[in-house]
């Protein structure tokens, strides 16, 4: 009796990487959302109502700042970061996959360790305190906001990573079918 052997195609790890990164900053993209409506009701009541909330104040950068940081992981996922080059564009596919290798290893990834290491105790620091607004009527849970540096930041590096493994793929690949 034989057997036969079927095997599932393999998904690349990047690829699997990705796809989560963009799942999770889609959704926090949303953010986007409540901050109009928030930055709207604030400009009301301020305009309106002569009666500018700082809690609303404090949301909107809170949002604002939610939305940003894991917006960076999305852009790094989908090569959309700002990039100011004079011969990149005009490097082969293989040449840009070594200039983004050579860059992510030596300036990127070491940059966004430091930041994960000091705002991870930064984050915990606000934690073990509970800490708040300094101003009396501003938000509560300053903590939350301040895990977000952490949290998105290591999806950066996720991001990064999955870049990585898709220069590599691209150096391999040109190296075999020896195309540049």
């Amino acid at each position: 009796m034989s057997k036969v052997m079927t095997s599932t195609p393999t998904i690349p790890l990047y690829l699997t990487l990705e796809r989560g990164i963009i799942s999770i900053s889609k959704t926090f993209a949303w953010i986007n959302l409540a901050l109009i409506g928030v930055i709207i009701v604030q400009v009301i009541m301020r305009k309106v109502f002569a009666n500018g909330q700082i809690s609303l104040e404090e949301l909107q950068w809170h949002l604002y700042a939610t939305a940003v940081m894991f917006g960076t992981a999305y852009a790094q996922v989908n090569n959309l970061h700002v990039r100011v080059d004079l011969f990149y564009h005009k490097f082969s596919e293989r040449k840009r996959a070594l200039v983004d290798l050579i860059g992510l290893l030596f300036l990127a990834i070491p940059f966004v360790v430091v930041v994960i290491l000091h705002s991870y105790d930064f984050a915990y620091e606000s934690w073990r305190v509970n800490e708040s607004s300094s101003s009396p009527a501003g938000l509560p849970y300053r903590w939350l906001i301040k895990s977000v540096i952490p949290l998105s930041f290591i999806l950066l590096l996720l991001s990064m990573l999955a870049r990585i493994l898709r220069s590599l793929e691209t150096l391999f690949k040109g190296a075999k079918n020896g195309s540049e």
